[in-house]
C-alpha cells in the first residue's frame, strides 16, 4: 500500500514539476511575442513621428511664405522663429517642472507612512 502513495506521491510530484517547465517556457514564448509586439509598436510610433516632424517643417515654411505677402520674408521667418522659440521655451520648462524631484514625490505614500507611524507611536 504504502508503496502505491509512494508512486503517487512521485508521480504527482513529476507532474508538477512538468507543469512548472512547460508554465516558465509558455511565460517566456509569450514574453517575446510581446516584446515583439512593442518593438513593432516603437517603430511605427517613431515612422509617425518622424513624418509629422516633416509635416510640421513644411507647414511653418508655409507659414512664413504666407507673412512674407504682407512683410519682408526676413521679418515673417524671424516673428515665425521667435514664436516657435518661445513655444518652445515653454513647453521644457513645464516638462522639467513635471520631472523635478519635488513633483515626483509619493506624497500620498509618504503622509499614509508617516500616520500610521504616528498611530502605531500612539498605541503603544
Amino acid at each position: 500500500m504504502s508503496t502505491n502513495i509512494t508512486d503517487t506521491v512521485r508521480a504527482l510530484v513529476s507532474d508538477a514539476t512538468l507543469l512548472v517547465k512547460q508554465e516558465v517556457s509558455l511565460a517566456k514564448a509569450e514574453a517575446e511575442e510581446k516584446f515583439e509586439q512593442v518593438q513593432t509598436g516603437l517603430i511605427a510610433i517613431v515612422s509617425g513621428l518622424l513624418i509629422a516632424f516633416v509635416a510640421l517643417l513644411v507647414l511653418v515654411e508655409a507659414l512664413v511664405v504666407a507673412l512674407a505677402n504682407i512683410m519682408p520674408p526676413s521679418l515673417a521667418a524671424l516673428l515665425v522663429g521667435v514664436i516657435l522659440a518661445v513655444v518652445a521655451f515653454f513647453a521644457v520648462k513645464k516638462g522639467q517642472d513635471n520631472l523635478s524631484v519635488k513633483n515626483l514625490k509619493p506624497r500620498r505614500t509618504m503622509n499614509a507612512v508617516r500616520e500610521d507611524a504616528e498611530t502605531l507611536k500612539e498605541a503603544v
